[in-house]
C-alpha cells in the first residue's frame, strides 16, 4: 500500500427528500430515520475497513439526532451540509456552523451546498469555512455541468475548493452514482487512473442509499441498485480501496498540502 496516496470519502448527511423530487411525499420522520438507519449501516463498513471520513451533515439532521452526531466526530469530520437539504439561504451558512460546532464541541471548517449548486465563496468564507467541496468538475446532463472547472484543489476568493475526483481527459467521474451504476471493473479502472495521476480521490455517498429504495418512486439509476445491494457494492469498493492508500478526512488531507507548500 502506497500511504501517499489520500482516500477522501465522505457522506451527505441529509434528510432524505430526494423522493420529492418526483413527486412522492416523504414524512418529515421517514426523512430523518432512514438517513439514520443507513448511516448505521455505513459506519460498521467503515469501522471494519478503518475509513476515515468526512461527514457533512444539515443541521437540522444534527439536531435531531445529537448524540449519533457526537459519535461521528470523535473519529471522524463533521463538516456542513448547510442547514436544511431543501431550504436555503444565506444566513444557513453561518447558522449550520454554529449548530455542528455546538454538538460536536469542534470546529467545522467544511462545506458542501445540497444537491452541489453553486456557491457564493466571498459568504463562505465570511461564515467562517476554509474550503468547499461543492464541485464535480464532469460533464452529465443537469446538475454535474462543469467541465470547466479545475480537477484538482483550487481556490476562489481565498477559498480552499477540493472537487469530487475525475479522470484526466474524459473526466469520468467517481461518485456515488457512478459506483451504484457500472460495473466494479470500470470503477477500479478510473480509480487507478486518478491515483496514479492525482495521488489523491475524493469520492461521496449518501447513507439512505444503503436502506431499500425500491417504494419511493425513485428512478432505477438511483433505486435498482440500494440496499443490501448497495452495501455489498459499497464494501467491494472499500476493500479496493484499503490496498490504493490511506482513508483521511478532508481538512487532514488539506491541512497536509498547505504544509507541504508553504
Amino acid at each position: 500500500m502506497n500511504i501517499t496516496r489520500k482516500l477522501l470519502i465522505s457522506v451527505d448527511v441529509e434528510e432524505f427528500d430526494i423522493p420529492e423530487e418526483y413527486g412522492v411525499r416523504v414524512s418529515p420522520e421517514d426523512k430523518l430515520n432512514i438517513s439514520r438507519k443507513g448511516l448505521l449501516i455505513m459506519l460498521d463498513l467503515f469501522d471494519k475497513y478503518n475509513v476515515r471520513a468526512t461527514f457533512f451533515v444539515t443541521a437540522y439532521w444534527a439536531q435531531h439526532h445529537p448524540e449519533l452526531v457526537r459519535q461521528l466526530a470523535v473519529r471522524h469530520e463533521v463538516a456542513s451540509h448547510a442547514h436544511f437539504h431543501s431550504d436555503f439561504e444565506p444566513a444557513h451558512l453561518e447558522s449550520s456552523r454554529t449548530v455542528l460546532q455546538k454538538i460536536t464541541g469542534k470546529q467545522v471548517y467544511g462545506f458542501r451546498m445540497p444537491r452541489l449548486q453553486k456557491v457564493d465563496y466571498t459568504a463562505l468564507k465570511a461564515a467562517g469555512y476554509v474550503y468547499d467541496a461543492s464541485v464535480n468538475p464532469t460533464w452529465l446532463p443537469g446538475r454535474y455541468n462543469n467541465w470547466d472547472k479545475a480537477r484538482t484543489m483550487f481556490t476562489e476568493e481565498d477559498c480552499y475548493i477540493i472537487p469530487t475526483s475525475v479522470s484526466p481527459l474524459i473526466r469520468y467521474p467517481i461518485f456515488w452514482l457512478s459506483v451504484k451504476n457500472m460495473p466494479d471493473f470500470v470503477t477500479r479502472y478510473f480509480s487507478n487512473i486518478i491515483l496514479n495521476k492525482d495521488q489523491v480521490l475524493s469520492c461521496y455517498f449518501h447513507p439512505w442509499e444503503l436502506c431499500d429504495l425500491e417504494k419511493y418512486g425513485l428512478p432505477a439509476y438511483i433505486s435498482r441498485i440500494s440496499g443490501l445491494k448497495m452495501k455489498a457494492r459499497l464494501e467491494s469498493f472499500l476493500q479496493f480501496l484499503q490496498r490504493k492508500g490511506e482513508f483521511c478526512p478532508h481538512i487532514e488531507w488539506l491541512n497536509d498540502q498547505l504544509h507541504e507548500n508553504y
